[in-house]
This record gives structure tokens, C-alpha cells and sequence, in this order.
């Protein structure tokens, strides 16, 4: 189902356009993923597209032009537009071309009931998007159950958020906005033991800590940490660092940790 857009004051093309600023993705529900392999993993995941872009780049590249093929066969709503009009939508400098408009997967707690031997990663104010989106993606990559972002963290659905889980978003459930009286809630109801990363002196070392069965590990903003509410409800864990660097990169932090976890449950 292909149709031709050449006008900036299209509906679809602004809609596309606004879809860059956080609010009207959250209010219309929607968000955008760009390039020829992020599209592939979006498609392969069977989340709901509304529409695709294209323009003449993709038609000279054999892996998007197959790409169209499966979205045209799918019924996918797709548009061909000029270079100039499809570069105003997208977030890179150097589009590849191609452009899928989604639909955001938003899910409540309920739909996170943890397993015997689930891991939840949780977000507590993390600000940079690409630290969000790496996180996500070593979620992804250690077969957690879900990622929460406490409210005050990024948007898992900016643009640069979005391109840091390389195609991760598709894989692991994500709950955004939740608020912190909430999710402490819903670890004291579910049994779910939590822990903190802190720099705090007492911290136990992270190798050190039991992450077998029910777990919920809190990785805070890059800044200020985790906030105390959280501190005091968990365990508080450390990353020893013998060396004269202040701390790690939340993402790093968060790497290190999550495959400890792993490790643990693989090893046992």
C-alpha cells in the first residue's frame, strides 16, 4: 500500500516531525524508529507499525528495498517522499532512508509478575539517553523479565533512547513513569528482593550479594544516585573500584552488575 507525500504540511508528515519532542509521544502513543536494521528488528518483533517513510536511498539498498517488500506485503501503510522531506523527520544527520512511525508497548506492574527466578531492572532518574538505551539493551541481553524507569527518568522511547538499545526495545518489556511508592508496592507484595548501587562505604560488593531467585537490582541517576526512599528499602551494593576514578558510567555500572546476576543464576 504505497502513496507519494511531497509536502511539509501533510498530516502524516507532521505528525512524524512532532513525534521528536516527548510530549506528543506520549500523548498520541506513538514513537519512531529509523534506519534499515532498526526497522528490520521492528518489524521481526510484530509491534504495531502506523505507517513507514521512504525515499530514494532505500530504493538503492537491496536489505530496505526487501524490507518495503515485507511491510508492503503486510498492509503496512508506506510513503515515498524526496530526500529533503524525509531528512526533516528523522533524528540523525545521515538518514539511511527509511522510517517506521510505531506504536508504543506500555505496560502497568500487573503484567510484570515475576517468575521463580525473574530479574527486573530498574531505572531511578536516569537523565541520558544513551545510558538508558545501553541499559536496556544489557537487559535485554541477560534475559531480564522487564526494565521499570521510576518516574523523573528519560522518555525509553526518545529517538536517541530508542537507537541506543539497538532493536532491545522490541525484546524486553518496558514500564515507564512508574512512581516510586508504586514499585516499592509491588516489591514488598510480589516478594521481590531489591538492591541499590550506591557509593555508600557499607555497600556490600556487588560479587558478594545473593541474586538468586526474585530480583529487582536499582540503578540511579548519574548525578545524585538512588534516591533514599529506595536506599533504605534495599540492599545496598557496590562496584569495588581500587583505582582513582570517582565512579563508573551508569551503563557500565549497570553491565557489571546485571551479568553478576547472570553469572549467579547460570552457575548455580
Amino acid at each position: 500500500m504505497r502513496s507519494k507525500i511531497d509536502s511539509v504540511t501533510n498530516k502524516k508528515i507532521k505528525l512524524a516531525v512532532s513525534l521528536r519532542q516527548r510530549k506528543y509521544r506520549e500523548k498520541e502513543g506513538l514513537f519512531l524508529a529509523e534506519g534499515v536494521r532498526l526497522c528490520e528488528m521492528a518489524v521481526d518483533s510484530g509491534w504495531k507499525i502506523s505507517f513507514g517513510l521512504y525515499s530514494d536511498t532505500a530504493m538503492g539498498d537491496t536489505r530496505a528495498v526487501a524490507l518495503l517488500d515485507r511491510l508492503d506485503a503486510q498492509g503496512c501503510h508506506l510513503y515515498s517522499v524526496p530526500e529533503k522531506l524525509l531528512a526533516r523527520v528523522c533524528p540523525t544527520e545521515h538518514p539511511q532512508g527509511i522510517l517506521l512511525v510505531m506504536e508504543q508497548k506500555r505496560i502497568r506492574f500487573d503484567a510484570l509478575v515475576p517468575a521463580e527466578n525473574s530479574l527486573l531492572i530498574v531505572l531511578d532518574g536516569i537523565q541520558d539517553p544513551g545510558n538508558a538505551g545501553s541499559i536496556i539493551r544489557t537487559a535485554d541481553a541477560a534475559g531480564a523479565q522487564g526494565v521499570i524507569l521510576l518516574e523523573g527518568s528519560v522518555d525509553a522511547f526518545a529517538d536517541k533512547t530508542v537507537r541506543a538499545t539497538m532493536g532491545s526495545i522490541f525484546h524486553v518489556p518496558i514500564l515507564e513513569h512508574a512512581a516510586r511508592k508504586d514499585f516499592l508496592n509491588f516489591i514488598r507484595k510480589e516478594g521481590i528482593r531489591l538492591y541499590a548501587t550506591t557509593l555508600d562505604a557499607s555497600a556490600q560488593a556487588y560479587c558478594d550479594a545473593d541474586f538468586h531467585g526474585r530480583a529487582a537490582i536499582i540503578f540511579g541517576n548519574e548525578a545524585n544516585g538512588v534516591k533514599k526512599d529506595l536506599l533504605d528499602a534495599a540492599k545496598k551494593i557496590c562496584i569495588p573500584m581500587p583505582g582513582k576514578a570517582e565512579s563508573l558510567n551508569a551503563a557500565a555500572a549497570a553491565a557489571i552488575v546485571t551479568f553478576e546476576a547472570l553469572r549467579q543464576r547460570n552457575c548455580s
